[in-house]
């Protein structure tokens, strides 16, 4: 049997004093408005804001416990010591310093706060707090990864029991690795890292099994040459010096940085 939610409509309704203290949960609030009024420590939980015009406002110790924002305006307001478990964004112009200040406690629900904004962000096409938010998300997630197999916190613990763990340490490394080759696609300058290192690399191949260890010479030389083996355009002649299994290996990984460059630049513009 379905029983009533009990969730209270308030349309067209403003703020016109400060609020203090005061329990509004479980409502939908439609063109609610409220400009430059100052909030101290109330409940709206699981409250919905649609259409809403709360600019200017300073929101002390709030509790927006599973609140829904669809189309507000939120830009100026501020928000200290709140609360958005389970609290989704939608079209919603807000400041990126909610993300700084008022994050859940628990990783598992920091990245999802950080992920519906990221995705409100997306939305309005502001670029610039999309970047910030996945830099967020990422760091919450390898965090949570890294406590679901290394940390004795019961509910990790209770979640992630015998291979559940080994999986989730598996996970954690994939997650490393990525970010480490190329900061899991939001950082170039991590991957133009890993092509200097897979450079020096081939120098050392290069130099071990086609020049002189013993002369300083012959890394110069390698280092310079290294980079026309990866991408193709050193003089043939010399190519025909190395093995096709070893070309073939130079292509495989010619190919792999170069989608993942194009990757990085194609998700930059594509925010834009």
């Amino acid at each position: 049997m379905l029983g009533k939610s009990g969730k209270k409509e308030e349309k067209d309704k403003k703020f016109d004093t400060d609020v203090t203290e005061q329990e509004y949960a479980n409502r939908l609030f439609t063109r609610l408005v409220a400009k430059g009024k100052r909030f101290e420590r109330v409940d709206f939980r699981y409250c919905t804001f649609d259409a809403s015009y709360l600019r200017d406002c300073v929101f002390d110790s709030c509790d927006f416990t599973g609140c829904r924002f669809v189309s507000c305006m939120l830009q100026g307001s501020s928000f200290s010591g709140c609360k958005f478990d389970y609290a989704t964004f939608e079209r919603t112009l807000v400041d990126i310093d909610v993300l700084d200040n008022n994050a859940p406690a628990f990783e598992n629900l920091k990245l999802r706060f950080a992920r519906t904004l990221r995705m409100n962000f997306q939305q309005i096409g502001d670029s610039e707090s999309v970047n910030k938010a996945i830099q967020f998300e990422l760091q919450a997630i390898q965090t949570h990864l890294h406590k679901s197999w290394a940390c004795n916190e019961q509910y990790y613990r209770r979640k992630y029991k015998g291979m559940a763990r080994v999986g989730a340490y598996f996970r954690w490394l994939k997650f490393r690795f990525l970010d480490v080759l190329w900061g899991n696609g939001e950082s170039t300058a991590k991957l133009i890292r890993s092509a200097f290192l897979l450079v020096g690399v081939v120098s050392l191949i290069d130099v071990w099994h086609m020049r002189d260890p013993m002369r300083l010479s012959s890394y110069s030389d390698a280092f310079c040459c290294a980079p026309q083996l990866l991408l193709g355009t050193a003089d043939s002649t010399n190519s025909t010096d190395y093995s096709k299994g070893y070309l073939a290996f130079l292509v495989f990984f010619r190919l792999v940085a170069m989608a993942l460059f194009l990757s990085v630049i194609i998700k930059r513009f594509n925010r834009r």
